[in-house]
Order: structure tokens, then sequence, then C-alpha cells
């Protein structure tokens, strides 16, 4: 068996998470493995897949970095880092390629509420930015709120409000932009009747 030191000093140099294999191939093996997460020192990311859990105390980006590093933070995650609304989501919303097997997308930890698109209209309006010390790929504020209103049905209508308006009323908010994602998301007609109305 192996101390708590050495777990974690080869989680370290694994990333952080580790697969089945990659144990195994560090001689920690099926009773080990269940031990350790009996006792709460690992859990479970997904099938096959754990981390060490006092390396997320803080954040659980880690592991949605390490299993999904082509993942766009979207919809309440990005109004949250954006300041538009004030309480951070339960779950990370993330957008992926439509044609990623929804298969891959289910973990156990953390949660995850996914969205799938069009490969040609999945580029349009990601930006990077560091958030707990890691560079992830988010919506930039114009395509987040795009995103609000093509979704705007299956909101929380005080969500959907209180983003609204943040938005109209963020200093640094680029309508032409705006407008120019929603064309190429057909969405040009809310923006006119909610944002404009608005403004």
């Amino acid at each position: 068996m192996h101390s708590i030191n050495e777990i974690e000093k080869i989680f370290d140099n694994h990333n952080e998470i580790m697969s089945t294999a990659e144990l195994k191939d560090n001689k920690i093996f099926y009773k080990e493995i269940q031990m350790l997460l009996e006792n709460g020192t690992i859990e479970k990311v997904k099938r096959g897949y754990y981390y060490l859990v006092n390396q997320y105390n803080k954040s659980t980006l880690g592991i949605i970095y390490y299993l999904f590093p082509h993942s766009i933070i979207c919809m309440n995650s990005a109004l949250h880092y954006y300041g538009y609304i004030e309480n951070k989501p339960l779950e990370w919303y993330l957008t992926f390629d439509k044609n990623i097997s929804r298969r891959l997308l289910k973990i156990d930890y953390p949660q995850i509420k996914t969205y799938q698109i069009d490969t040609e209209l999945l580029s349009v309006g990601v930006t990077t930015v560091m958030i707990d010390h890691y560079p992830v790929q988010i919506y930039d504020k114009e395509r987040t709120i795009c995103d609000v209103l093509r979704n705007m049905n299956r909101m929380d209508k005080k969500v959907f409000t209180t983003a609204i308006r943040n938005y109209v009323n963020d200093p640094k908010k680029n309508i032409s932009k705006l407008m120019e994602y929603a064309k190429c998301l057909k969405v040009t007609h809310r923006v006119k009747n909610i944002i404009e109305v608005w403004i």
C-alpha cells in the first residue's frame, strides 16, 4: 500500500486526474483503489477516472479542463463570470461540438449541463480566459447574450431578466458585435425586440 504522500505525488505527476490504467502502471491496483475510494482520498469522476479529493477543494474546473479541453463555458456559467448574475450555478454549463458522442459527456462529478451545436457555429465568440489558474475557453459577452436569447424559453425567468438588464447596463457592451453574432445565430429579431427596447 502507498502512503498519502506517495499517492499525492503520483497524482501530481499525472495532471491530477488518473485513469485506472495509469493507476495500475503505478502499482495501485483494484484493492487499493477501493480502499482509497472508501476513505475519501480519491473519488470517481467517470468510469475509469479518479481524482485526488484534496486537490479540488477550491475548484472543480481542473477536472473539466482535463476531461474536456475543447469544451466552451457558456450560458449561466458565462453569465456568472461576467457578473451578469449573482449566484454561481451549481452546474458547469458547457458547449460542445454536436458530433461528439453524448456518452463521452457523462461524468459522475462535477455536475455539468451540456449543449451541442453545429461545428460552424461553435467558434463564434470564443475567447480564452484564466479561471482558477486554468486557461479555459468561454463565450464572450455578446455570444453569451445571443445564447441566452436562443434559450430564453427554457431559462429561469429571473435569471433571464437579470442577465439582459445587466448586459444592457454594461458600459463595455458591444452592440455591433451583438448584432453580428445575432445574424449568425438567427436571433436578430429577439435582439431587436428585447435588447433594443431596453437600451
